[in-house]
């Protein structure tokens, strides 16, 4: 990779959208850093600990815990970009027809997906505004009334529409899939606490006939993470070669190849997804915090909704899993690809044309996608249920998904930049 990236920064082109990415993600950065006028953010600090706070603070790279106004970060964006998609799946007619359009479709359902993430952001932002005010005693916000509460929520809004904008700009003139870099650099952002959060707890605020456990504790979290990053890339990188015959009719291709399917075809997208799937409600609920907490049905919900907990560890892995088989379909798309593969003129020996190697293809990508969503979620689940046994720091409890995440947005942007390396290479031999 450290190669990759040396060669990268030889082409100006590629330079070029690299320091792009870079200086996009800079602005990012440097807006999670402006608090919210109005509001006191040091008190959130008395509510550190909720498990709904690390979650929007590992996707936001703590610009919740400053409560900036880059708070929200990408998630309503990607919680709008999960219900377009749904409802593309024969729901609404609309959507379905603008799905098959090419491009035009394309930007016609981008655009849903930004009223939708106007819409979302807003009352996300009002609804956490709130919420946290009611935690923190009623001292979170200065003037806590309805006009308060809605400005707060527009400048929230503001702040993750332009988040999102900035995502797409890195996507169209930068390097990689423009909201994971900007959750991949939220979560780089914090290591340095979580490392030195780790330090104090188990090597300075402790006794010295107790350093040798917390050195064996260190030394078995730097092997797991090893194992993890290893078992993460392998998976991330493994796939199924579907061979592919073509007809000797189309003239200057091939008489033989092969389909690559990924094990995970789906990435890392699960796991943004279900972080933000378990966000959006904990947002309500926070909202009604002052209302109804110690309610029976508001209790329940807070169970669900928490990944800290038995029911929310097992919800949270439950989404991860159903995610990767619907974005695993959504990125593959059987029925296009058997279409696809008709009109070349090629096709996968002993499975017919067409409906056939429709079928097929499904039941290949089902096989494939369990065992990545079965490595997805354990993988998630793992460190939580350590968390909770042993009493780890928070931070511990989000480490496996923080790891999917930024392995895999590494791996895809490595990629990416190996298609545009070669891509350079192609053009200079064909000029």
């Amino acid at each position: 990779m450290f190669k990759l990236l040396k060669d990268s920064f030889k082409v100006k082109d590629i330079r070029s959208k690299i320091f792009f990415t870079v200086f996009a993600l800079f602005v990012f950065r440097l807006g999670a850093h402006i608090t919210v006028p109005g509001v006191d953010a040091s008190r959130l600090q008395s509510i550190a600990d909720l498990p709904f706070l690390n979650m929007l603070n590992m996707v936001s790279g703590s610009a919740m815990q400053n409560f900036s106004v880059f708070s929200m970060g990408v998630s309503p964006y990607i919680t709008a970009s999960i219900v377009i998609q749904l409802l593309q799946m024969d729901i609404v007619p609309k959507f379905v027809e603008w799905s098959k359009q090419g491009e035009v479709g394309r930007r016609k359902l981008n655009q849903a997906t930004r009223i939708l993430t106007l819409v979302l952001a807003f009352v996300q932002s009002v609804g956490i505004t709130a919420g946290f005010n009611s935690w923190t005693q009623l001292g979170f916000v200065d003037n806590p009334d309805v006009m308060t509460f809605v400005v707060i929520g527009l400048i929230l809004t503001a702040g993750t529409m332009f988040v999102t904008w900035l995502g797409e700009q890195i996507t169209e003139k930068g390097v990689g899939n423009g909201v994971s870099m900007i959750i991949f650099a939220g979560i780089i952002s914090r290591l340095p606490d979580a490392i030195k959060q780790l330090v104090e707890d188990y090597f300075i605020n402790i006794e010295s006939s107790e350093i040798w456990k917390s050195a064996l504790f260190m030394l078995a979290l730097v092997i797991a993470v090893l194992v993890i990053i290893t078992l993460v890339t392998f998976v991330q990188q493994a796939e199924r070669k579907i061979p592919i015959q073509y007809t000797k009719r189309v003239a200057g291709a091939p008489t033989s190849s092969y389909l690559p399917l990924k094990v995970n075809a789906a990435g890392v997208i699960p796991v943004i997804f279900a972080s933000s799937f378990i966000a959006t409600p904990n947002a309500i609920l926070q909202a009604l915090s002052g209302s109804y907490r110690g309610e029976g049905w508001y209790d329940v919900m807070m169970q669900i909704f928490n990944y800290n907990t038995v029911p929310g560890a097992t919800i949270y892995t439950l989404l991860i899993v159903a995610f990767t088989f619907f974005y695993a379909f959504v990125q593959v798309n059987p029925e296009k690809l058997a279409e696809n593969l008709q009109k070349q003129g090629s096709y996968i020996p002993s499975v017919r044309p067409g409906k056939g190697t429709e079928d097929y293809v499904s039941r290949l990508l089902m096989r494939l996608s369990a065992v990545g969503a079965l490595f997805l979620g354990l993988v998630a689940l793992l460190p939580i249920i350590a968390q909770m046994v042993w009493n780890l720091p928070q931070s511990i409890g989000l480490g496996g998904t923080s790891l999917l995440i930024v392995i895999g947005v590494a791996l895809e942007t490595a990629k990416q930049l190996e298609g545009l390396m070669l891509k350079r290479k192609y053009t200079g031999f064909i000029n």
